[in-house]
């Protein structure tokens, strides 16, 4: 009989994106699989954080859905009591107390994995103490820009100069090769594209899709377009507001959706940017800040888009959307291109080229929306989760149990 496979996961916190919702999957279809050489994996996941303040909201770890998604699963979640922020906290930052609690925890793990690479300033902090407990460490990246990840970038430069950091899995092949020259030759990197769970995002019912209008005021046959994101530079909300204004003036049925920390009419800086853009204030723009039913508001997209500047790797949304019937029509950063290849559209950072594209797929929804729905198969999580379970193991000891 061989032991359990005990993994840890190092989350920043727990705050909306999607980053957290692909690892939260990970963990979840990972705790109790069974391994290649008998046994079981058992996961934990450890939060420096206990609330997130971005995006001008204050989101709390006992309330996010994927915290509670882990914790219905079955999966152990412990937090530092820490608060995260628009900074990753660094090595100096955290107190021998904290520091005590992270290192009993590593300490009962065979293999930690770091979401992304701002938690590493803890595993920073319990080396230089002589704390940190002999496990490997392997760090899963989720960007396609690591100037942009501000320290962490020389925190994960660091771990891997000297050998703190064993193992990457990047998500996407943008990401192995941006983080190349950070991770240097001794870092071997797996790439393991993002996969979605096609059961929740699916195509609605002619019943489901006319009750989700209803309960947002959006007229049975008018278009619709869902931008899913955060209000941050890295999404270019700001393009994506130039594109509503020029596109509502040729197709002023249209109802556009914002979704995603900060887009709220609570965020003044959104307030600002739309009337930046020259977008007036319609019961046709509809901002809804965070939500927690995500797969509804895909299964009545006509669009998904996606107008990201920098940073994107493989953005959850597009295939999200396409597995509910949406047409991803996104700006060509990281492998957005190769994720969309065959069903999507990609456009120059320009708005009108964006609001022409959203015309010419409206124009031919019934053909675009086949071709979104016969993507399924290659959107399923099961090849993700597989992947990620080799790779774990891959750096585990395995130690047999007595007879």
């Amino acid at each position: 009989m061989t032991a359990p496979l005990r993994v840890l996961s190092l989350y920043e916190g727990f705050f909306a994106g999607g980053a957290r919702v692909l690892h939260t999957d990970v963990v979840a279809g990972l705790h109790g699989l069974p391994g290649l050489h008998g046994g079981t994996q058992h996961h934990r996941v450890l939060s420096i954080a206990a609330r997130a303040r971005r995006e001008a909201t204050v989101q709390r770890m006992a309330e996010d859905p994927r915290c509670r998604r882990l914790v219905a699963a079955g999966v152990e979640v412990r937090n530092l009591g820490r608060t995260a922020g628009d900074t990753p906290l660094g090595p100096e930052a955290f107190s021998t107390r904290q520091l005590r609690r992270a290192a009993a925890l590593i300490g009962q793990a065979d293999v930690v994995v770091s979401l992304k690479e701002q938690p590493l300033g803890l595993l920073l902090a319990l080396r230089e103490r002589g704390m940190m407990p002999a496990v490997p460490v392997a760090v899963s990246l989720h960007r396609s820009d690591p100037g942009h990840a501000g320290p962490a970038r020389d925190w994960l430069a660091d771990a891997a100069r000297t050998g703190l950091v064993s193992t990457a899995i990047a998500c996407a092949e943008s990401t192995r090769d941006a983080y190349r020259e950070v991770l240097g030759d001794g870092v071997p990197t797996h790439v393991v594209a993002n996969g979605i769970d096609t059961e929740r995002f699916r195509p609605g019912t002619m019943p489901e899709r006319a009750a989700i209008r209803r309960s947002l005021g959006i007229p049975a046959d008018a278009p619709v377009v869902l931008f899913a994101a955060r209000f941050d530079a890295m999404k270019n909300p700001g393009l994506f507001l130039r594109a509503v204004a020029a596109h509502s003036q040729r197709r002023p049925d249209t109802h556009y959706l914002m979704c995603g920390a900060g887009m709220s009419e609570a965020n003044a800086a959104l307030r600002a940017a739309c009337g930046e853009a020259g977008v007036a204030a319609s019961s046709r723009i509809h901002a809804l800040g965070i939500r927690d039913d995500m797969p509804n508001l895909h299964r009545i997209a006509d669009i998904v888009a996606l107008t990201s500047a920098f940073g994107e790797a493989s953005p959850l949304c597009l295939i999200e959307g396409a597995a509910s019937g949406a047409t991803p029509i996104t700006t060509a950063v990281g492998d957005a291109a190769r994720v969309v290849e065959g069903f999507g559209v990609v456009t120059a950072h320009d708005p009108i080229e964006i609001a022409g594209a959203w015309d010419r797929v409206l124009a031919a929804r019934p053909v675009l929306r086949h071709r979104a729905l016969a993507a399924r198969p290659r959107l399923s999580r099961e090849r993700m989760i597989e992947e990620y379970r080799l790779a774990i193991e891959s750096l585990a000891v395995r130690v047999p149990l007595a007879a």
